[in-house]
């Protein structure tokens, strides 16, 4: 006997249904592993420095915590994403905030040269709106920095243009109160789209980190150099320091510093590591391809060329 046919509509409900179920599963899934990442403390630290470009000293170093390669999480980028989409940004902020701190005054005690390292700026990722939190506003990020040794004029709060400000008369006004205890603000991914110009303008930031799209090979397009000449404008007119981020070769290196670009980062200057290493100028051009534990600088000789540019 044959059996009957689906009704019309009922196929559509039917993968509705599984697309529902299987969707419940991946949450349920995700949030398992955030509470097993947080309560086992499962984050990876690592320090990228900062270069001054123009006198060749290190400015300082982003702080980049980084999850464990899961079936949940397969890139930082997806584990990041998902945490601002639920309802424990403030509590993990808060773990990560902890974290940095923590595993930074661990590197300088290893580095043991207090007296090269101790003025170095240290960049923490910040959601925008944890910054409203009662918590960060009570002073609790003060005492913490105390622990540790911390004064806020080394502490600069890197703020990211996917998690995008809306109320920027409000938020301007709690920013004041992180500078007026000596906090910095710094916005990320500076000319990747339109929401992180207008957070330029509105909050005046004391650092613009240009986006890793506008650098890669700037000396090769003019566009890109007009944008970053714009930024560069408004940066001096307005007391603002400039850092390129996503610098990878020489070429890129040497065109920033002779634009006046003040600041650089990227894997061509010094690579994340676990320790407090110094950025330096690169002496040579190196290519950086993706491995499988990440991305490695690998001599341009070594690499064949390979697609339909080959």
């Amino acid at each position: 006997m044959k059996l009957p046919l689906l009704m019309p509509g009922m196929a559509a409900a039917w993968g509705d249904l599984l697309e529902s179920i299987h969707s419940s599963a991946r949450a349920y899934g995700r949030s398992r592993e955030l509470h097993r990442i947080v309560q086992g403390r499962k984050l990876s630290t690592f320090f990228q420095p900062i270069l001054n470009l123009q006198s060749g000293e290190c400015l300082g170093y982003e702080v980049l915590n980084r999850p464990p390669v899961s079936g949940s999480f397969p890139n930082t980028e997806i584990f990041y994403d998902y945490i601002g989409q639920t309802n424990r940004v403030f509590a993990f902020e808060r773990y990560c905030r902890e974290t940095s701190f923590e595993r930074f005054e661990a590197a300088r005690r290893r580095a043991r040269q207090p007296e090269d390292i101790q003025e170095d700026v240290v960049f923490i990722n910040v959601h925008p709106l944890v910054l409203t939190d009662s918590a960060y506003r009570s002073g609790e990020t003060v005492r913490l920095l105390k622990r540790y040794g911390l004064p806020p004029e080394r502490v600069v709060f890197e703020l990211t243009e996917k998690q995008a400000v809306t109320d920027y008369a409000e938020f301007e006004r709690v920013l004041s109160h992180y500078r007026a205890q000596g906090f910095r603000i710094a916005v990320d991914d500076a000319g990747s789209g339109y929401s992180s110009l207008k957070t330029i303008v509105n909050l005046k930031p004391e650092f613009i980190k240009l986006d890793k799209s506008l650098i890669r090979d700037l000396h090769k397009h003019e566009d890109r150099r007009r944008i970053v000449k714009l930024l560069q404008e408004f940066a001096q007119g307005s007391g603002t320091s400039i850092i390129a981020e996503g610098i990878e070769s020489r070429a890129e290196a040497e065109f920033l510093r002779a634009e006046g670009i003040e600041y650089g980062q990227g894997y061509a200057l010094g690579r994340p590591d676990a320790e407090l290493k110094p950025a330096a100028f690169p002496e040579e051009d190196r290519a950086v391809v993706w491995t499988e534990t990440g991305k490695k600088p690998i001599p341009k000789a070594d690499i064949k060329p390979r697609g339909r540019f080959a």
